[in-house]
């Protein structure tokens, strides 16, 4: 008897993806694209951007699957997804500055239930807690750049701000998370 996708976890959906499985593929985007559009909806108000970055995001799934390197590096599938994805938003960012005006960041908004239940599971209930009591753009340049992988620069870009405003709130995140820990 053969598993359907819908029983598999995340991690061997991508495997199964990596093994060209078009049902994996199509359950592993009905799982995670809603919440990958809320994440990218929360960094960038242009929907125009969000649907190329959304197709880029999963083309690149589908051509790079046997790349994810899974729980053995200590990475999850969803947390690669994303990375595939906020690195195609600052792409998409990048193309536009050369352009046009680059497209305005969306406002901070409260983290979405979604955001918080994969939050929770990323880090314990103290360390999450103290997350969600930073001021927001704090928060967002420590989710860029903690959670996110994404560099000084990249952060910049996404949040369209300068590097040193980077480095500044990620500093006093840190500050206020240590004394949070503490």
């Amino acid at each position: 008897m053969r598993t359907r996708p819908s029983d598999l976890d995340e991690e061997h959906l991508v495997r199964l993806v990596a093994k060209g499985d078009r049902a994996a593929f199509e359950e592993l985007y009905r799982r995670t694209s809603p919440w990958i559009a809320v994440r990218l909806r929360r960094r960038c108000s242009d929907d125009q951007i969000i649907a190329e970055v959304m197709q880029e995001t999963y083309l690149s799934v589908w051509r790079a699957a046997h790349a994810f390197a899974g729980a053995t590096a200590g990475g999850t599938a969803v947390g690669w997804l994303w990375t595939i994805a906020a690195r195609r938003l600052i792409d998409a960012f990048r193309r536009r500055a050369h352009h046009a005006v680059p497209p305005t960041a969306a406002a901070p908004e409260p983290a979405t239930a979604a955001e918080d239940e994969v939050l929770d599971h990323l880090v314990g209930d103290e360390v999450g807690d103290a997350l969600r009591r930073l001021a927001p753009e704090l928060r967002q340049v420590l989710q860029a750049m903690v959670l996110d992988g994404l560099s000084v620069r990249e952060t910049a870009v996404l949040l369209g701000v300068p590097e040193g405003t980077v480095k500044t709130r990620a500093r006093r995140a840190r500050i206020a998370m240590r004394e949070a820990l503490t």
